[in-house]
């Protein structure tokens, strides 16, 4: 039985998952507020047959769109939140189309289209060969703020899956062999007592000073971390007026290292600098966690079957016009950067080969998903592909603008292809694919199991 037929539907069709890539681009919306995504995704998947669970998890926004009946159960995750403040046109110059205004500077509208452009052709093959299991597309929101799959994953709605694919624009076709970090986002809130700050200082006690403090205590708790660690922070409340001793301060931080135990550990001892100054200040703190997403498990048997897939999809080169838009988008770029987004050694801005560097595999890199959540369930493949030029970062508005470009597409539709065809061979098994994949699972985990990070939305 070929796939060929499952590529040519592909790119039969290939121009309504453009549109409606475009269209999310067009309308971009933060966490947790993806109406216009999530609504198109259902009624899109809805009409070619499948069935719909929404809301999941007290979201409106997240939803499972499933197909076919029994085993295997195969996953893909698709992803539709944009972020604040990267609004542009598809242009080489610095151009907001909202002042202000958010954009899909992380190509989600490029992800999760391509999801729903795996599955509906996978559906086609299915029931052209009446084949038996499970295909599932999952509408996660939020992944910008680490936490839409979390609260999916507490819901139980990855818990029979065999096995998930996924996969994240970048600068290069690549499979992403690499473990990404372990996170918390954890804000500290500082309650202290209002005084006029000229003529009665001496009566109040600043919650500011305890947000400062403590940030100076975590500076120097950086010299004495692993390697690789991040702890990063915004003062989101400094009070009211300079005037005023300040009652109320916060201050919102993201700690990351290799694994979720490190960053429990330091998460430890970053809750003691903020009691110490507490004490210093004669404050009071709290805290709440916002999201606490696993590092990424990768899963080599995965990985080396969406390889291959990739090079049987068959990457489409670039035009000419193309090259010339990234040409002149990287020259906006101050950087000598000349590595990929996720690390990979390229020779031309616009990468068509495929790149897979076995000696990365299980390494740590920075940067952070709640993918890893759904890693830590369910074997899970991933792969990244070109949708924007070398030396473009993601959150910038370079990469929205890549990412609204021709340029996003054909990497998009790249990426579909390779999920669809993986997932199709997952569902015959000849090779028994999925058995080695949940070995190399249950080996990596060491009989760890998943356990949310963050309470109930």
């Amino acid at each position: 039985m070929s796939k060929a037929d499952i590529l040519q539907w592909m790119e039969q069709n290939e121009e309504t998952f453009t549109e409606m890539a475009q269209n999310i681009w067009n309308n971009p919306q933060l966490a947790f507020e993806e109406e216009y995504a999530s609504q198109l995704q259902m009624k899109t998947l809805e009409q070619a047959g499948f069935r719909i669970q929404n809301p999941v998890g007290d979201i409106d926004t997240a939803f499972v769109a499933e197909y076919g009946n029994g085993k295997p159960i195969i996953g893909v995750l698709g992803e539709f939140d944009a972020l604040p403040g990267l609004s542009q046109q598809a242009a080489v110059t610095q151009e907001e189309v909202v002042p202000g205004g958010p954009g899909h500077g992380c190509g989600h509208n490029l992800l999760g289209t391509a999801g729903v452009e795996a599955v509906t052709a996978l559906k086609e093959k299915m029931t052209q060969e009446d084949l038996s299991g499970t295909i599932r597309y999952y509408g996660c929101p939020a992944e910008e703020v680490l936490s839409g799959k979390t609260y999916m994953a507490k819901a139980g709605v990855f818990d029979d899956l065999d096995c998930a694919l996924t996969w994240h624009p970048g600068n290069s076709n690549t499979v992403m062999n690499m473990r990404m970090q372990a996170m918390v986002s954890i804000k500290f809130h500082f309650k202290g007592i209002t005084a006029h700050a000229a003529a009665a200082p001496h009566a109040g006690r600043s919650a500011l000073d305890g947000v400062e403090l403590m940030n100076v205590g975590t500076n120097y708790l950086r010299e004495h971390v692993k390697d690789g660690t991040r702890i990063h922070y915004v003062i989101e409340n400094g009070g009211l007026a300079p005037n005023i001793v300040p009652e109320a301060a916060s201050v919102w931080y993201y700690i990351r290292a290799e694994s979720k135990k490190q960053v429990e550990d330091i998460l430890e001892r970053v809750k003691k600098v903020a009691e110490g100054a507490a004490l210093m200040t004669e404050t009071e703190v709290d805290h709440e966690i916002t999201a606490f997403p696993y590092d990424t498990l990768p899963n080599d048997q995965l990985n080396e079957i969406m390889y291959r897939n990739m090079e049987e999809s068959n990457a489409a080169d670039f035009t000419k016009e193309e090259q010339t838009f990234a040409e002149k988008l990287v020259e906006t770029i101050n950087t000598q950067n000349d590595r990929g987004t996720f690390g990979n050694e390229v020779d031309r801005l616009l990468p068509v080969d495929l790149y897979y560097d076995k000696q990365l595999a299980g390494k740590s890199i920075q940067g952070s998903t709640d993918v890893g959540d759904v890693s830590w369930i369910a074997p899970t493949g991933m792969v990244s592909t070109t949708c924007a030029p070398v030396g473009v970062q993601l959150h910038s508005w370079q990469a929205t603008a890549s990412f609204g470009s021709s340029i996003g597409y054909k990497g998009m539709h790249l990426a579909a292809k390779t999920m669809s065809l993986t997932a199709y061979d997952l569902l015959v098994d000849r090779d028994h694919i999925l058995e080695k994949a949940k070995e190399e699972f249950n080996e990596r985990t060491k009989g760890e199991t998943y356990s949310a990070g963050i309470a109930g939305k």
